[in-house]
């Protein structure tokens, strides 16, 4: 697969009162033609704000402070506003976790996905554009679209809501669609449905989809690859089988045994003890340290570089150095979420 786009040392702060908060440090990746990347971590780790940094939606008082994002082999990383505009919707696009936030109470479902639809070609007649309205209500899920066109997202319910803001994502056909946490705020049953539907729409579109969320098993059904990210930045990242059966940053061992998968019966979920670090003053080394049973006495001292496991897996943690004690991961092998 060619890579779409690749992110390269890429580090994101914001101005604070407290002072410079570190929200993504020296981050590297790459998103092929096609697939699902996930992007996984407990909340605050880096995730939303690696994505809106890509897209250039970052908030006044955050800046990139070094690295680079190409697409297709053009750096973009300098791109100005005016650029960037040209940019969003044709080749990326986004979809938030709360769809209540990004829809307008006051107007019509349909009308809001025709106004993405005319955003990005103002030639197409009225008729062009009520047909490509249907297209794309059907292209989600939403069953009687022509019924349901006129109706307001206070008759929908929160995975019909969520369809819709899918709908006008995909508006442009865009390249890459960025989806952040867009099953949190639904219940079980129909968080896998919206997951269904995203990884049916990226096969029927060939659509590259970066998936953040902050929970391995929901995204174990629909990700080709997983990146973990920890403290700001990606301490682990391979395929999804690499990941879920042979995970080796005690980081993701500590995100899959809290999976429900994993639990004893009659035994509470397990959580990872302590709390991540302040990244307005990242601690000496290895930023999970603390909070990590397995540390070394150079975790401490000496952030760990990224180990090769195979072409496609990589981990950053002392652990896979050759002079380090050999750990049974205490998960692995045989996940079955």
């Amino acid at each position: 697969m060619a890579e779409l786009l690749e992110v390269r040392n890429l580090s994101v702060s914001f101005d604070t009162p407290r002072g410079e908060l570190q929200a993504v440090r020296d981050v590297s990746f790459t998103l092929h033609e096609g697939e699902v990347l996930a992007v996984v971590g407990e909340s605050g780790s880096g995730k939303s704000v690696l994505c809106k940094a890509i897209m250039k939606l970052l908030r006044t008082d955050a800046r990139i402070k070094g690295g680079s994002i190409l697409v297709d082999g053009v750096d973009i990383t300098n791109y100005r506003p005016r650029d960037m505009e040209r940019l969003r919707g044709k080749l990326f696009s986004m979809v938030f976790q709360d769809p209540m936030t990004s829809l307008n109470p006051t107007i019509a479902i349909g009308e809001q996905i025709a106004e993405a639809v005319r955003a990005h070609n103002r030639r197409l007649s009225r008729d062009q554009v009520h047909r490509r309205v249907i297209e794309l209500m059907e292209l989600v899920g939403i069953d009687q679209p022509e019924q349901r066109y006129g109706l307001y997202p206070y008759n929908f319910s929160g995975g019909m809501r969520q369809r819709s803001v899918l709908a006008i994502a995909l508006a442009s056909n865009p390249r890459i669609l960025f989806a952040d946490e867009p099953t949190t705020a639904l219940d079980v049953t129909i968080q896998a449905q919206i997951l269904d539907l995203l990884r049916d729409v990226q096969r029927k579109l060939n659509t590259a989809t970066v998936l953040v969320s902050h929970d391995l098993g929901v995204v174990a059904r629909v990700a080709d690859r997983v990146a973990v990210m920890y403290a700001g930045r990606i301490v682990e990242i391979g395929t999804t089988e690499e990941i879920f059966y042979d995970p080796r940053h005690p980081y993701t061992w500590g995100l899959m045994r809290s999976l429900p998968a994993y639990a004893q019966r009659g035994e509470p979920l397990y959580t990872i003890p302590g709390m991540p670090p302040s990244l307005i003053d990242p601690p000496a080394g290895d930023a999970f340290a603390c909070r990590n049973e397995y540390a070394l006495a150079i975790d401490y001292e000496e952030e760990p570089p990224m180990f090769q496991l195979s072409p496609t897996h990589f981990a950053a943690t002392w652990l896979l150095d050759k002079r380090a004690p050999k750990v049974e991961p205490p998960v692995g092998g045989g996940f079955h979420g």
